[in-house]
């Protein structure tokens, strides 16, 4: 069993994204509660909807943080970041951060959980007590995580739409970044799960 210490030094490179100190002991704190079994399954349970470096142990934290990463190189170049302020910027990579958590469901699953971006957003809104952020920042980043899946909103074999599709420039982004982090094409190298740059 992961104490939190461990689940927060998974990520350690990816809190020196945050500029607000306030969302960064939040973002410890989300980390802190994620279920162990994220830091141990795969970013896809069949192996058919992900690149090489999110398959296997591990890969789903993997794909978390190229997700997250692809936001912070995204939002440093001006031409993109300086549509957004710092707090969007910092809300959106804790966003990224926590928009998988879930996945498998609480208790563990063996497959990924279709409504897994309500699960987690359900999830933040539960522990907002063990948080600083005010309702708006918390509610930004539950929008934005409720939307991440994009086109894929539906359930496979109803066909009934059960996840909003990204509607502002926030959820777009948010949705890009785990679009592109989703890629097979891409061939990101990592040691002992952090990206090897």
């Amino acid at each position: 069993m992961l104490d939190t210490v461990d689940k927060i030094h998974f990520f350690e490179k990816e809190l020196n994204y945050i500029q607000t100190s306030e969302y960064l002991e939040d973002l410890k704190t989300l980390i802190s509660l994620l279920p162990d079994y994220f830091f141990q399954v795969a970013a896809s349970s069949t192996g058919k909807y992900h690149p090489n470096f999110a398959l296997g142990e591990g890969g789903l934290l993997r794909h978390t943080k190229v997700a997250a990463r692809l936001a912070y190189e995204l939002l440093s170049d001006s031409c993109i970041g300086d549509k957004y302020n710092q707090r969007e910027k910092d809300l959106m990579i804790i966003a990224l951060i926590m928009h998988d958590g879930l996945k498998h469901g609480i208790p563990e699953e063996t497959y990924t959980r279709v409504d897994h971006p309500l699960l987690v957003s359900k999830f933040i809104q539960e522990h907002k007590s063990q948080l600083k952020m005010n309702d708006e920042d918390i509610n930004f980043i539950c929008k934005v995580i409720e939307s991440h899946m994009g086109p894929w909103n539906r359930h496979p074999y109803t066909k009934e739409e059960i996840l909003p599709i990204p509607k502002d420039k926030y959820q777009n982004f948010v949705h890009m970044c785990d679009y592109l982090a989703s890629r097979k094409f891409l061939d990101i190298h990592f040691q002992d799960n952090d990206i090897i740059d």
